[in-house]
């Protein structure tokens, strides 16, 4: 049945392919860029057809492969577990092949660890972040020329003509100023401005024609978050404005960090709307840990710096980086700083790509930073409140818990100190697929739910789980995070009228979360210390 209805929808997709075609050439001698039309009428029926025929390949082979196996046998395991691994390439292979938002979707998919097989994810997130296709040198070229007005060995001293670095929509490429100075260039991809928008159209028509088919799959929130973001995304001097943002934000709100958390410097009189040139920073990759070790910097301590920046920006700022995947996060030894005492190098984070970003309003804040305190403290009550007050409403609270620190509800509301770390074991992996298969519509319901900036929250959220789990996930982490979010309502509290109980109630709050805090560290050193043992017999 479902290769069938996806049959039909191959169907449908060959005939609006045809239809498209078929009005290329009116439409191009009528509009007022001709050749831009051309292109894009030649380029999108081609991407339609590759993910009609994807759609229909990937459900052919689930039907076939799982055809008379017995729903829970070892062979019905085996056998989907192997045309997950085929679908998955294929899948990959389709967003190279279509490249610019396909790109940006196989990203997405691999850090929905709570919605699709674990094989989607590996395959993709081993993929999509460091094998992104790159566009020649005299594309680049042509872009630089119409940006800047002249070539890049004219604008530049120096220009690498190979890119150190190719995402979704740019590539990067190492330069020199006239001045001397190492610089970054990031350059758009000269196919993003004119497939960008029927892009968002295609995938669109898929995901509708999808879910009229299967109506448990619904991922038109995703649609709707891309194609108010892309167009941000693709404006490099919205970017740039987001960096220095961003920095001034943790020197007015987090001044006690704010040295140890970097962004490159703009260059505005070479930067545009489709280029963006930038210092060059040199430094190790955020889930590379041996780089990491070799600069003598703790892995462990990075761990720590990336969730107290990111708790600060959520919790404090409200304006938050809402893209930190592994490429983007850098790390190096803090400029100016020694060793410590124990020998090791203090590090800096570097914040990179500032495409995306989001704003949220107090109330949002406030609320979400409640709703990770409950979390952290096992506050079931708190955690139902704060929950329907985002979104989820008052029946899907427990789920909405397990999305954010994918943990089931058990272990949510343990008081056990170290109940949200992830140990990332077998039957970890393995409690986490069988909860997205068994709520599979419960979760499409929720994200369907959750309002826009609470749906990127949770992006961000799942590629702040990816860095941590590669570094060294512990309970300090989480620490960090009840501390923030505690702070963060304190401060709310006291920028309310001014009272003495108001006042007085934010002190005990405050002497209640020191006390909180202090269990919590007692509770570590003792399981430090138990391991410790353990390891000695």
């Amino acid at each position: 049945m479902a290769t069938r209805s996806l049959w039909r929808a191959t169907k449908l997709a060959l005939s609006a392919t045809a239809l498209v075609g078929g009005g290329a050439a009116a439409n191009a001698a009528t509009s007022e860029d001709p050749a831009m039309t051309f292109n894009l009428y030649t380029t999108v029926p081609p991407r339609l057809v590759r993910d009609a025929v994807t759609a229909a390949a990937i459900a052919f082979d689930y039907e076939y492969s799982l055809l008379g196996l017995p729903e829970g046998s070892s062979e019905r395991a085996k056998a989907k577990h192997e045309v997950h691994l085929r679908s998955a390439v294929k899948l990959q292979e389709l967003c190279f092949k279509n490249g610019g938002i396909y790109i940006k979707l196989g990203q997405h998919i691999g850090q929905l660890e709570y919605l699709v097989p674990q094989e989607y994810v590996q395959t993709m997130r081993e993929s999509m972040l460091n094998k992104c296709p790159v566009s020649s040198y005299e594309q680049v070229c042509e872009v630089i020329k119409k940006e800047l007005g002249d070539t890049p060995d004219k604008i530049f001293s120096e220009f690498d003509p190979v890119p150190i670095a190719s995402a979704s929509l740019a590539q990067v490429h190492v330069a020199r100023n006239h001045n001397g100075e190492k610089v970054a260039v990031k350059v758009q991809h000269t196919h993003m401005t004119d497939t960008a928008a029927a892009d968002c159209a295609t995938v669109n028509f898929i995901v509708n024609t999808l879910h009229q088919i299967f109506p448990s799959f619904d991922y038109r929130w995703l649609i709707e978050e891309m194609q108010e973001s892309l167009p941000k995304e693709l404006d490099f001097i919205n970017e740039a404005k987001n960096s220095e943002k961003c920095l001034e934000n943790f020197k007015k709100f987090s001044p006690h960090i704010a040295a140890y958390v970097y962004a490159p410097k703009v260059y505005w009189s070479l930067s545009t709307s489709k280029l963006l040139t930038m210092e060059y920073i040199d430094g190790a990759q955020v889930n590379d840990v041996r780089t990491i070790k070799r600069l003598g910097i703790r892995p462990d301590v990075v761990a720590r710096l990336v969730s107290e920046s990111f708790a600060e920006m959520m919790f404090k700022h409200g304006f938050v980086h809402c893209d930190p995947h592994a490429a983007n996060l850098l790390v190096r030894p803090l400029p100016g700083s020694g060793k410590s005492f124990l020998g090791k190098k203090e590090p800096q984070l570097i914040l990179l790509d500032h495409g995306l970003y989001k704003d949220l309003d107090p109330e949002t804040r406030t609320n979400y930073a409640a709703l990770w305190k409950a979390l952290i403290f096992s506050d079931a009550n708190a955690i139902k409140d704060y929950s329907a007050k985002l979104g989820a409403g008052e029946d899907l609270y427990a789920l909405f818990a397990g999305i954010l620190t994918m943990r089931p509800w058990n272990r949510v509301i343990d008081p056990a100190v170290d109940h949200l770390i992830i140990q990332g074991t077998e039957s970890d992996r393995s409690e986490l697929q069988m909860y997205a298969s068994q709520y599979l519509s419960q979760i499409s319901e929720l994200l369907r739910r959750l309002p826009r900036e609470i749906l990127l929250m949770l992006k961000t959220n799942d590629c702040l789980r990816s860095v941590s789990n590669s570094l060294v996930p512990s309970l300090e982490t989480f620490m960090i995070i009840g501390r923030v979010s505690s702070e963060a309502i304190i401060e709310a509290k006291l920028s309310q009228k001014r009272s003495f109980l108001r006042w007085l109630s934010a002190w005990l709050d405050k002497i209640i979360l020191e006390v909180r805090l202090f269990t919590m560290q007692a509770a570590l050193w003792l399981i430090q210390g138990r391991k410790a043992l353990a390891w000695q017999n």
